[in-house]
């Protein structure tokens, strides 16, 4: 959802701080009606482009663009083609600074990366020992020829079993192997692409395959502008035009060709208008066990005897601790059975009135901490839900509501594409469940202080006039058209129908764009101070 500027003079002027040509709030659906292009795109315009500062590559694609990094580099350091990989992958794919580095001081770059220019190790055609099995072997061909000893660019002669069992076991353990190294223990001498190919060809072509991929994977991670799409399965890659665009910290929306949207930022859901750092703790406290810990102390009590938790779930006072402890107490004051607690002792109590009201006043704090949680993460959670039964909903409209209606004798419908605004209004509720869903994130993180008061109240009335807004066009589009479809209703009604669920989608589109933006503003028209 693209944002639009916002601007206010206060807090106190909430009914129109997001002012729409229709009432929002009232009961009234000719409201939705009035005025307003009723063919409008909901999607177009400033409502959607899904395109627009991004791109979408296929593997194809990410790879020819890495073949021409490499190729550029090969071409402008006068260095082989593996050779420039192998320092691609040292450098973190960052071609200009690999280039700076490099004329400025190339041999302190080669003796990084593991490049050499000479071999350290000298041996002649004959019998060659292996530094790994210590087997004696022939070294009277050449290695492209099918010899049985290879060696990297230092010289340190091993068998090509050893190698195979050395490179096999780096690329099966994962991408550390793109910055292999040769198998002497004092050596940094890098093992590259060909080195690679020449042992493991012909009967380990496979990992061969897996090492491109590492190569390819390792492309799109180190690349400051570009990203995979993190849905299962999914081989998209996306690639933002400005950087400037990303890595401030706000939610920068983008859609993969495989139904996905994310933030490119911090490859989460979408999630506006909330930032990307509170999605994160968000996120967390929701997995967090503190939240069980606060319930232990809110709910429970400890055995007197013990100190374990016990949950009241009778109406006696009378507790017995699970075996081995066995012990027996009052719920009520934790002492022995036969207790008289009804009266206040106040000379047995003198003494710890301190500390047992202290004590009560943290656990109301507990309890109410964990009763706010929950009111937040059960709207969460609740929309979380709305929304995946809205996609199944857009599903079935689209596989069956729309193929039976196109089939009534409806005036001037008569084609699928005709119903194409039955789409929209499920996509935009679809989209709008998202927003509203953080909304609640966003708004557990209004601090509780009184100075915040204003700005909290201003959050939750518009927070209810989208609620509100989404309510109507969710009940429209799931309960209306379904009288049309099993023809409990005259058709005849329908362009009206037509007519106001346009308006509708349009409205709550037009209202959720501009809370959006009210809330990644912070609510800029209210004093806090």
């Amino acid at each position: 959802m693209k944002r639009e500027s916002s601007s206010g003079s206060s807090a106190s002027e909430d009914s129109s701080y997001l002012k729409e040509e229709v009432n929002v709030d009232s009961d009234d659906d000719s409201n939705y009606l009035e005025g307003g292009n009723s063919d409008a795109n909901v999607f177009s315009g400033e409502g959607q482009s899904p395109r627009q500062g991004y791109t979408l590559l296929r593997e194809e694609e990410i790879g020819q663009l890495q073949e021409d990094d490499i190729v550029g580099v090969s071409t402008v350091l006068s260095i082989s083609k593996s050779a420039a990989c192998f320092l691609l992958c040292h450098f973190s794919w960052r071609v200009n600074r690999l280039k700076d580095e490099w004329f400025s001081d190339e041999d302190k770059v080669r003796e990084t990366a593991g490049l050499l220019r000479k071999p350290v190790f000298l041996h002649r055609l004959g019998s060659v020992n292996c530094g790994i099995c210590f087997d004696d072997y022939d070294y009277s061909c050449d290695e492209l020829a099918g010899g049985t000893i290879f060696s990297a660019a230092c010289g340190h002669p091993f068998c090509k079993d050893c190698w195979t069992g050395y490179i096999s076991t780096s690329i099966n353990d994962g991408p550390g192997c793109l910055m292999l190294r040769c198998p002497e223990p004092s050596c940094t001498a890098a093992v590259d692409l060909d080195l690679i190919r020449n042992v493991l060809k012909n009967q380990h072509d496979h990992e061969i395959e897996r090492y491109k991929r590492y190569l390819l994977r390792s492309y799109v991670e180190k690349h400051k502008q570009m990203k995979w799409c993190p849905a299962p399965d999914c081989e998209y890659a996306v690639k933002v035009f400005d950087e400037d665009l990303t890595g401030n910290g706000s939610c920068y929306d983008v859609s993969c060709s495989c139904s996905n949207s994310f933030c490119w930022n911090c490859v989460e859901e979408v999630h506006s208008p909330v930032q990307c750092d509170t999605v994160g703790k968000w996120i967390l406290k929701n997995k967090d066990d503190s939240q069980n810990a606060q319930w232990i102390v809110v709910n429970t009590k400890p055995c007197p005897k013990c100190k374990t938790p016990i949950e009241k779930n009778n109406g006696c006072n009378h507790m017995r601790c699970s075996p081995p402890c066995g012990h027996h107490f009052c719920w009520l004051c934790l002492g022995p059975l036969g207790c008289k607690c009804n009266s206040f002792n106040r000379a047995a109590n003198q003494n710890a009135k301190k500390e047992e009201s202290q004590s009560e006043r943290e656990r109301k704090r507990l309890k109410m901490s964990l009763e706010r949680y929950n009111h937040y993460y059960v709207r969460w959670a609740n929309n979380q839900a709305s929304k995946k039964k809205a996609v199944e909903s857009l599903h079935k409209a689209q596989t069956v509501y729309i193929v039976k209606l196109a089939s009534k004798p409806i005036p001037f419908l008569t084609k699928t594409n005709d119903f194409e605004f039955i789409i929209e209004a499920w996509k935009q509720i679809i989209e709008c469940r998202q927003v509203i869903k953080w909304t609640y994130a966003y708004g557990y993180y209004i601090p509780e202080e009184t100075k915040y008061d204003k700005k909290r109240q201003l959050f939750e009335y518009l927070q209810g006039q989208a609620e509100h807004s989404l309510e109507r066009l969710h009940q429209c589009a799931e309960t209306e058209v379904i009288g049309f479809v099993k023809d409990w209703a005259p058709l005849e009604k329908f362009p009206d129908f037509r007519l106001k669920l346009i308006q509708l989608t349009n409205v709550t589109g037009t209202y959720f764009k501009k809370l959006v933006t009210a809330l990644e503003n912070g609510l800029s028209e209210v004093e806090t101070s």
